[in-house]
This record gives structure tokens, C-alpha cells and sequence, in this order.
């Protein structure tokens, strides 16, 4: 069992999401860096989708109360025990009675702490990820607070202390990022000065980023092309008649700041969407900060499924290097 002292920001139980649901208007959730979450679960000998804890930008405090082996990856947010530095991507002990604390994070927003066992809260329609939008899953369907009690599964007993991810499979966080872009499925409504500005502008997220969705500003305005609206269709150039919204798909309300929704994002609804970030670039998304700069880059849809096999393939590494 972990007792939470501190529930820092908005810290959650998370896995690797409930695939299947999103046509009843119920998101994928899970965690908004996939891979961090499955490095973190695979170095304490967890299956790679095993419920771990996503910390966002401000870490918990934990009480163990009971002996435990764990790992933190993701945003380098510096775990210590009882005071005493841990190493990050590094499978390290906490002994009954010990405290767990997070310095601020030096860069990415947001931390997976993998226990070996898991996080053992219920399967909610097969998945322990926490939809707080939805009040569905993870630890009574919210965020944690101070007193939540969080129950561990039995071990594997296959991680071990020092088990540490290669240098070449760490994630290099922070700075400046470039997100690919599939453009469409309303693209052809953007006049060419907007196209062509808003992949030649830097854009900043804004304070608003969360796992519904990411704002980004700084960049100018969109226009889109004088049209009459269809029935149905809202006033706004923005607007369309009511259409699904893909994870990864970016809506520009107004023109003004594109929103690039992430995995706790409605279904659908009745703003064009310009593009979609490719699957492979989600996990950049999730680790980025307030203020951070950002561009994004067009590509065909060849390209985008290239950087998934090789997505892909980054994380068959991991499980060979650490077999669950």
C-alpha cells in the first residue's frame, strides 16, 4: 500500500488507455507519454501497460507502507527517498515507512512512477486509466488527494535495484519541438497565407495545457476561406457541421490559437480540424511545458507511418531488454 501525503498537481493512476470506446464518446485516457509509462513499468518487471502514476509538473509525496521496488521516467523530475537523491530511468528500493518526494521538474511535465505489481485499482471496460472528465477508472475515478490509500499488486519478482534504461533509449526533453503534422481532414479551409503561416511560425503552449487538450498561442491569427456556412454549421469561419475528432487532430476556434487535442478529448464536435499530429509524436506533446516553443511540420501520410514502425520498433527494444 502507498499512502499519498501530498497529491501533487494532478497526479493519476494511468496505463496504457481503453482502446475501443471513443465512438460511445468515452476517450482513450491513459497516459499522455506512452513510452515513459512503459520504460518506467518494464525496468521494475511490470508488463509494459501495467497502472503506474503520472505526475504532472508539481510531484506527489508518498508514504510507503510497504517494501518496494520502483522506477520514475518521463520528465526529469528528481525522485528522492527520505531526502536521498534516486536516479532517473533507474529501478531503485523504497523500504517500508520511507517517503518519496519529486524536486520541480528540470525538464518535460510529467513523471510515471511505476511500482513493481502496479497500481492494483479496479479494470474499468479493461483498463485502470483515470478519465476524470468522465469520473471512470483509476483511483475513484479522479485525481489523487492527501489520505488516498493506493493498493500494489504481487510483483513479478522479476525487476531488480540498478536496472537502468541504455543511454540510447532515454528521452531527450525540452527546448524547442517539432511536431509532425498530417494535414487535413478541413486543411483545403485555410486560406494559403494561413497554410503557409502556420507551419512557418514558432507557437508557445499555453497555460491551458492539460489532457484534454493543448493550446498553442504566439502565432497569427488563421483565416479561412469565405464560404456560406452549411445548415447546421455554427457562425464561426472555424465552424463545420458536427464531425469526429482523431487523438492528435488540431481544431483553430476562431483562427485565433490551435488546440491539438490530446487523449482525454471529446469525440467530435463542430470546429475544422487542420491537421492531426502524427501518433508518433503524442508522447513530445504530453512532456511539454507552459511556454515551451513549438513548430509544426507537414507530412505525407508515407512518412507519418514510417515514424510509427519506428516508434514501434523503439519500444520492442525495451521489451527486450527487459523481458516481463
Amino acid at each position: 500500500m502507498i499512502k499519498v501525503l501530498k497529491p501533487g498537481l494532478a497526479t493519476s493512476v494511468q496505463d496504457l488507455g481503453r482502446e475501443g470506446y471513443y465512438h460511445l464518446g468515452i476517450p482513450p485516457s491513459g497516459a499522455l507519454d506512452q513510452y515513459a509509462l512503459s520504460a518506467a513499468n518494464q525496468l521494475v518487471g511490470n508488463p509494459a501497460g501495467a497502472a503506474a502514476l503520472e505526475c504532472t509538473l508539481l510531484g506527489p509525496e508518498l508514504e510507503f507502507q510497504q517494501d518496494a521496488l520502483v522506477a520514475v521516467c518521463g520528465a526529469h523530475m528528481t525522485p528522492r527517498v527520505d531526502g536521498v537523491e534516486m536516479h532517473h530511468d533507474t529501478a531503485f528500493p523504497v523500504k517500508a515507512g520511507q517517503v518519496l518526494r519529486f524536486d520541480f521538474p528540470k525538464a518535460g511535465a510529467r513523471a510515471y512512477l511505476a511500482v513493481a505489481g502496479g497500481i492494483d485499482v479496479p479494470l474499468v471496460l479493461g483498463s485502470r486509466s483515470t478519465y476524470a472528465l468522465g469520473a471512470l477508472g483509476g483511483f475513484q475515478g479522479r485525481r489523487l488527494v492527501a489520505g488516498d490509500v493506493l493498493p500494489v499488486g504481487i510483483a513479478s519478482g522479476k525487476g531488480r535495484a540498478g536496472a537502468s534504461l541504455p543511454m540510447a533509449l532515454r528521452q531527450s526533453l525540452g527546448g524547442e519541438i517539432t511536431l509532425r503534422v498530417v494535414p487535413g481532414l478541413y486543411y483545403e479551409r485555410l486560406t494559403p497565407a494561413a497554410a503557409d503561416s502556420f507551419f512557418a511560425e514558432a507557437w508557445t503552449v499555453g497555460s491551458e495545457a492539460d489532457r484534454i487538450g493543448y493550446r498553442f498561442k504566439g502565432g497569427s491569427a488563421l483565416t479561412f476561406q469565405p464560404r456560406e456556412q452549411p445548415f447546421g454549421a455554427g457562425s464561426d469561419p472555424s465552424n463545420i457541421v458536427d464531425s469526429c475528432y482523431p487523438i492528435g487532430s488540431i481544431q483553430v476556434p476562431a483562427g485565433l490559437e490551435p488546440i491539438v487535442l490530446h487523449r482525454d478529448a471529446v469525440s467530435g464536435g463542430g470546429y475544422a480540424m487542420i491537421g492531426t499530429v502524427i501518433s508518433a509524436d503524442l508522447d513530445l506533446i504530453g512532456q511539454m511545458q507552459p511556454n515551451q516553443k513549438a513548430r509544426f511540420k507537414a507530412v505525407t501520410l508515407e512518412e507519418a507511418l514510417e515514424a510509427r514502425r519506428s516508434h514501434k520498433k523503439k519500444l520492442s527494444c525495451l521489451s527486450k531488454l527487459f523481458p516481463s
